[in-house]
């Protein structure tokens, strides 16, 4: 069996070989897909070897949609290094790039097992995959109307991807100004073979077990706090400093929605609760304001705390029934998307192999930060803190690569808040 399956291999290499003179380049034609340096035979896709050594795609003629939302690639042939990519990409994706190098895509590649998402550098993500392995991806929709209230969400599009039928984890991206993505395999070495399966199915019942709006789509990192709908609830020990409770929102504030807010519907113990923002990836069981990257507005003593576990008094304190809001007011100028897809730290992907925050302490947490050279020549915005909708104070500081992000801490037992990220859209 292994001697018929290297020559089945010689064979598929050798009619790829000799098969670039025989099917020319597929032009761009309305409902019908569009590829280059590929052989298309069916649903058999296999690379063409050409001398400039560049990538073959093939993109579907039709985007995912509500109705057909998933797809598979089974890997007949590896060829010589197995550069397969299978992803999503919008209609006019340039045909010498893998899924998931350019905007507006996303890709789960063979060889590494790792994910691109508009950007040539990938993260690990799942396994890497072999001949006869099967890749999928889709797109779990929501249910009508249930990101209606969220401008950002109907911008991105939650994209999974499965491994031999298990999945493997999510990611959020970017839709394109149509709204449209659609399948497409990326390949790079001779002798790739994959049958592409359009028609492949996935279990509609896990999708609408996904989409049910419990508000937990709109939390990209939960620590020792329970979601139940718009309220949290502190979850943590609270005996000492490190058994902070950290909510961080999944979406940046921009220019189009810039503001948020929280009750204090339970103060617990001590009330020590703090609204504020701070940058991606926070470290967890850290009050927000308390580390570089962060400014929050604290309950208990009134304080603010910037990028310091040293606060300094700014407003009230607040108790029971306040309401706290937090906002950034961005200059005339500011590009809210100048920063957003491309820091290596993205809160938009959701699986088994990467690792949630890489150090615990606040000294590894210090030191990665300056390493990373965000120092502070971000863009200057004013942050601004309100108590029961007047204005406590504001504090200028710079915005940190991907943008500053809703954050709440929670330190003491009973605390509960109800958060309303979107208070300004009625």
């Amino acid at each position: 069996m292994r001697f018929q399956n290297q020559m089945m291999n010689v064979w598929r290499r050798h009619r790829i070989r000799h098969a670039q003179e025989i099917f020319p380049v597929r032009p761009a034609e309305p409902g019908k897909p569009r590829f280059e340096r590929v052989m298309v035979d069916g649903d058999i896709v296999s690379y063409l070897a050409n001398p400039h050594n560049q990538v073959g795609i093939y993109i579907a003629s039709d985007p995912l949609t509500p109705e057909d939302y998933y797809f598979e690639v089974e890997i007949l042939d590896s060829g010589n290094f197995a550069t397969i990519g299978v992803g999503l990409v919008p209609q006019r994706y340039p045909t010498d790039s893998q899924p998931g190098w350019r905007a507006f895509s996303v890709g789960y590649h063979a060889d590494d097992g790792k994910l691109y998402k508009a950007n040539g550098f990938g993260k690990p993500f799942g396994p890497k995959s072999q001949v006869g392995d099967r890749i999928g991806c889709g797109i779990k929709f929501p249910k009508p109307s249930a990101d209606q209230e969220n401008p950002a969400a109907q911008n991105m599009a939650k994209v999974f991807f499965t491994h031999n039928g298990k999945e493997v984890g999510i990611v959020m991206a970017l839709l394109p100004p149509d709204g449209h993505l659609y399948p497409a395999v990326g390949m790079h070495s001779e002798g790739e073979e994959v049958k592409v399966i359009l028609d492949a199915e996935w279990h509609y019942e896990d999708l609408e077990l996904m989409a049910v709006d419990d508000g937990e789509d709109d939390w990209s990192r939960l620590y020792d706090v329970k979601l139940n709908g718009t309220m949290l609830e502190y979850s943590g020990r609270g005996k000492s400093i490190h058994d902070v409770g950290l909510a961080q929102a999944r979406y940046a504030l921009d220019t189009s929605n810039h503001y948020f807010e929280i009750e204090i519907v339970d103060p617990g113990e001590n009330c020590y609760i703090a609204i504020g923002i701070a940058r991606r990836n926070y470290p967890k069981n850290r009050h927000p304001g308390w580390n570089k990257g962060s400014v929050a507005y604290h309950a208990d003593d009134g304080k603010i705390f910037v990028g310091s576990g040293v606060g300094e008094q700014f407003g009230p304190r607040c108790h029971k029934g306040d309401i706290m809001g937090c906002g950034i007011l961005f200059p005339n100028d500011y590009d809210s998307e100048a920063d957003s897809d491309q820091s290596p730290d993205d809160p938009d992907v959701s699986n088994r192999e990467l690792d949630e925050y890489p150090s615990d302490s606040d000294s590894e947490d210090e030191n990665m930060w300056w390493r990373q050279g965000n120092d502070e020549q971000g863009t200057k915005v004013q942050v601004f803190f309100t108590r029961n909708g007047k204005i406590v104070g504001t504090k200028q500081v710079s915005i940190p690569k991907g943008g500053f992000f809703p954050t709440v801490g929670m330190l003491s037992s009973c605390e509960k808040v109800r958060v309303d990220l979107h208070p300004l859209t009625g």
